[in-house]
């Protein structure tokens, strides 16, 4: 089976907003990896997109502006995704995202009740990983 993956580490986001409960991070860039069974090597892509937590609950303050992400985890139920999310993303539940900020101190803290990842555009080839 292929997987892709979405990386958080570096990972570009032009804003985060909450407005009724509704959370997004707007990823102007992040790197994607894919990995092709039975394949020793990997790909690198980028894309834009989006991350939606409903039902939002904070727990640190919202960062103002765009930010660099340098990693964190995604709870997803019984699941940690540490530092990249899974593609595709669509999942209902006990939903905690935690994650780091340059030159931002605190870790960002949410938790929600779902959880969505939507991709913008066509995903960009950067390189061949060996």
């Amino acid at each position: 089976m292929d997987s892709f993956s979405l990386v958080l580490t570096n990972c570009e986001i032009s804003a985060i907003e909450l407005e009724h409960g509704c959370l997004r991070l707007r990823i102007a860039r992040a790197d994607l990896i894919k990995t092709l069974t039975g394949s020793a090597e990997r790909t690198r892509w980028w894309q834009a997109g989006e991350l939606v937590l409903d039902e939002a609950v904070l727990e640190s303050p919202l960062p103002e502006g765009a930010v660099r992400c340098l990693g964190g985890d995604l709870d997803d139920n019984i699941y940690t995704y540490r530092d990249m999310v899974p593609i595709p993303l669509v999942s209902r539940g006990h939903i905690r995202c935690q994650l780091r900020f340059e030159g931002i101190a605190a870790p960002f803290i949410a938790s929600g009740s779902a959880v969505q990842l939507t991709l913008h555009g066509s995903a960009k080839y950067i390189e061949h990983l060996r």
